[in-house]
């Protein structure tokens, strides 16, 4: 090959990368920047926020709304209610999405292609809400914690890509020969393929948990108990009450204004801060995951 040419194809390989990196800055900028607004306006003065003197640090620190949602009792108990619904409905999904995963991706299953198919079809059918409510009531799950879990025990995404992991990622010969040793399938499941799939179970940890954490719809559905609201629900009605009392003017029209719209910002951040900080602890495994379990249907 000449040197000119060599030349040549180091400058569009340089200018390749040039344009990749101004992209990729540009992409950061477009996401970060709404957070980084959303962080300042929760600690500016509301009246600085809404003449939009707020670009990207905080004007007139106060702690106000903070301060009204933080002592208000609700907010704990939702934030207890919400941990443990996330936990204890992740714990179930990985597992019931684990029993159903392993199975179907093992090659002497007969009949799997079928039930994959099936399984599949449930991704854009469904019984519909007022089917769903009926069966969740005949099951004796409303106002109970059992109705915001037991329906989505399984996400038909997550299954597929899991059972694609297992199918593209631990070689088929490894399990053959485990049963050559006499290793049974229980015995196999966890002391060879879930050792070697921690990056996809990480992924999969953080699917649903995010999902658990910020679900309000089917609370609003299902639960009327205020003890038993989710996290969520509670802001959710903290923000509507300071809206309503916007428009009261016996309470103080222009302070009501001002206090609804620092607390929709600090609503934000008090929801999103458990999520923001579990994601770097499964970052290292997140990417490898999605990858490698999105490669083969």
């Amino acid at each position: 090959m000449s040197k000119p040419s060599t030349v040549k194809e180091a400058s569009s390989e340089r200018l390749f990368d040039i344009m990749i990196y101004a992209i990729a800055a540009v992409i950061i900028v477009i996401v970060l920047y709404p957070l980084l607004f959303i962080v300042s306006a929760s600690f500016s003065d509301p009246a600085r926020v809404l003449n939009g003197e707020v670009w990207l640090l905080p004007k007139g620190v106060t702690l106000d709304a903070y301060e009204n949602i933080l002592h208000n009792d609700k907010i704990w108990t939702g934030y207890r209610n919400t941990i443990l619904y996330t936990t204890v409905g992740t714990a179930i999904n990985i597992i019931m999405t684990i029993l159903a995963a392993y199975p179907l991706s093992r090659p002497d299953l007969p009949g799997r292609n079928g039930i994959m198919v099936l399984i599949t079809l449930t991704m854009f059918f469904n019984g519909g809400l007022i089917p769903t409510y009926l069966l969740v009531k005949d099951l004796g799950m409303v106002d109970t914690m059992w109705a915001l879990i037991i329906p989505g025990a399984i996400a038909t995404y997550n299954l597929i890509v899991m059972r694609t992991y297992f199918q593209s990622s631990i070689p088929w010969e490894l399990q053959e020969a485990a049963h050559i040793d006499g290793c049974s399938n229980w015995r196999l499941l966890f002391s060879i393929i879930l050792p070697l799939s921690k990056p996809i179970l990480a992924v999969m940890v953080l699917f649903y948990a995010v999902g658990h954490w910020n679900s309000f719809f089917n609370a609003l559905i299902y639960i009327r108990n205020e003890d038993l609201h989710p996290l969520q629900l509670v802001l959710r009605e903290i923000l509507l009450i300071s809206q309503s009392d916007a428009v009261d003017g016996s309470v103080g029209l222009e302070k009501s204004i001002l206090l609804a719209e620092s607390i929709k910002y600090a609503v934000i951040i008090v929801s999103s801060l458990p999520v923001l900080l579990m994601y770097p602890l499964v970052q290292r495994h997140f990417v490898k995951g999605v990858m490698i379990g999105s490669i083969k249907g």
